[in-house]
């Protein structure tokens, strides 16, 4: 077990959503091998939730979200944070600029989740991948430089329209509704032959999650909390994963 001097401070750059962070924080504390409060990883969390609407920028081709994500990143860095987890996969468009302008590391989702399929020895080619409209367009998976994450199969635009109506049911709380629309999307996607999905919007957790079908996911949310909790517990030598 970790002392609490051997654990490094996170920053979270949030609020892309409000409940999409809160539930990445969430996992944070479920899987950190934590027996008291003191033994829980130290965490900044800066949400401001009236960053602009990331995927709608991107569509409309507008670097709206840009400088008040960089305000954020700002004040995470006053807060002497050692690295910045950013629980949104449409954001991780401008994770380049991002990084340009800190010295802290900001762990990059993709890099989560190809090393959650890598793990469970799953190829991209047997999973659709579940996001905003905005991440299709960047091709944010797809352009990753990293061969694990190219040719995911991609929803059809009926499919599409749920998981945006899945989106913006959990934006305005309505979780019942979410997680109905889920259950149907399930079914649709699993009589269509489709093997696993990776949700790849950090909304669509709060959706598809509490479904029978636990196995069927590669969660983007979970994936890069794995990676933060492996990034705290290390000792300030170690090597980031």
């Amino acid at each position: 077990m970790n002392t609490p001097n051997s654990l490094r401070t996170l920053g979270i750059l949030g609020g892309m959503g409000p409940l999409a962070t809160v539930d990445f924080m969430q996992k944070i504390i479920a899987l950190t091998p934590a027996e008291e409060d003191q033994q829980h990883i130290p965490l900044i969390v800066h949400s401001v939730p009236q960053i602009p609407d990331r995927s709608s920028a991107i569509i409309a081709n507008t670097d709206a979200p840009f400088l008040p994500m960089l305000e954020g990143l700002r004040q995470l860095e006053r807060c002497g944070v050692e690295a910045v987890l950013i629980p949104c996969n449409t954001a991780h468009f401008w994770h380049e600029r991002l990084s340009q302008a800190t010295h802290l590391p900001i762990l990059h989702i993709v890099d989560a989740v190809t090393h959650a399929l890598a793990q469970q020895q799953i190829t991209p080619a047997a999973c659709m991948l579940l996001a905003t409209r905005g991440t299709r367009q960047a091709g944010i998976y797809q352009r990753a430089n990293n061969a694990m994450c190219s040719g995911f199969q991609l929803p059809n635009e009926a499919e599409q329209a749920q998981v945006d109506n899945m989106i913006h049911f959990v934006k305005q709380g309505k979780l019942s509704l979410a997680q109905q629309s889920g259950a149907a999307l399930i079914n649709t996607l699993r009589q269509k032959g489709v093997q696993r999905v990776v949700l790849a919007c950090t909304e669509l957790p709060l959706a598809m999650e509490p479904t029978q079908h636990p196995d069927y996911f590669i969660n983007a949310t979970l994936a890069l909390a794995q990676s933060a909790v492996h990034f705290a517990l290390q000792q300030q030598t170690g090597t980031v994963v």
